[in-house]
């Protein structure tokens, strides 16, 4: 089985956010990854890992903003990126920076940039120009502290005009950036959405070196594996069988909403962990 890390903002919803670090321990995580830590100290969340030995692994950078309160309100006002926005380039600087700090403090060794929604009365072109001049920018400036700047097709279903939304895309946009540490993060979930033949992209893309992270939820209702369309054992194995070709040791995150949401329904639903081929 490929090594597993606990999706914080998804998995335990019935607990407060500090309390999922002790829980995911307690169910034999290693390592956790979230969307968003700025609503809480880096100290604290730094305090949380260690005392649960647990590897933070990755989270995203901020979705907009340009100080503490915007940043924090940024979500729930609709942004979900702003890498290819023209005109919020300091917004995007500036939530590099952000990221930066909480990823010393974290020991994370990579961050996810959304690549955002494609603006109003922006074409595709400008859209992904700007894109494009972002990530480089990130890239370069992050690359001292030894991150990885992570990039993740995202279905429109999920997020309507959303600028990535398949894997050969993605890789595109790597080569016209062409950073050592700019690196696809691979969603199952989105993949299976938007192209399916997830079998053929995981063993075309991860021997490339440039998958850096996966991420896995069942299709159609974003829950755990076993819960919908797709095959995990299968493709569980498939990942390891690809890995140990290629040398990939990277982690599979489990970013996905438990169907049974009620006291303890995170830990009673991981059964899949045990799944064989």
């Amino acid at each position: 089985m490929p090594q597993f890390a606990a999706n914080l903002s998804m998995m335990y919803p019935d607990m407060d956010f500090l309390d999922r670090f002790e829980a995911a321990a307690k169910d034999g995580f290693k390592a956790v990854e979230y969307l968003f830590p700025y609503a809480y100290s880096p100290q604290d969340l730094a305090a949380r890992l260690k005392d649960n030995g647990l590897q933070q692994v990755l989270f995203n950078m901020p979705p907009g903003g340009i100080d503490d309160a915007s940043t924090l309100s940024a979500w729930e006002k609709g942004d979900r990126g702003t890498a290819c926005s023209p005109g919020r380039e300091a917004e995007y600087k500036a939530g590099v920076q952000r990221a930066m700090r909480y990823a010393e403090a974290l020991a994370c060794p990579r961050i996810h940039s959304m690549a955002g929604v494609i603006p109003a009365g922006v074409s595709r072109e400008q859209a992904q120009a700007t894109l494009v001049a972002n990530l480089k920018w990130a890239c370069q400036t992050v690359r001292a502290q030894g991150l990885d700047v992570l990039l993740e097709p995202i279905n429109q279903r999920g997020i309507p005009g959303f600028l990535v939304n398949r894997q050969d895309h993605a890789h595109e946009i790597l080569a016209l950036v062409d950073e050592p540490n700019l690196k696809v993060q691979m969603d199952l979930f989105h993949c299976q959405i938007v192209e399916g033949d997830v079998t053929t992209k995981v063993e075309r893309y991860l021997p490339t070196g440039n998958v850096g992270h996966f991420q896995i939820a069942d299709v159609p209702l974003r829950h755990e594996p076993g819960t919908g369309e797709l095959n995990w054992p299968y493709l569980f194995d498939l990942i390891d069988r690809v890995s140990a070709e290629c040398g990939w040791q990277g982690w599979v995150g489990c970013e996905y909403v438990p169907a049974d949401t009620s006291s303890g329904g995170t830990s009673r639903g991981l059964s899949w962990l045990s799944a064989k081929p």
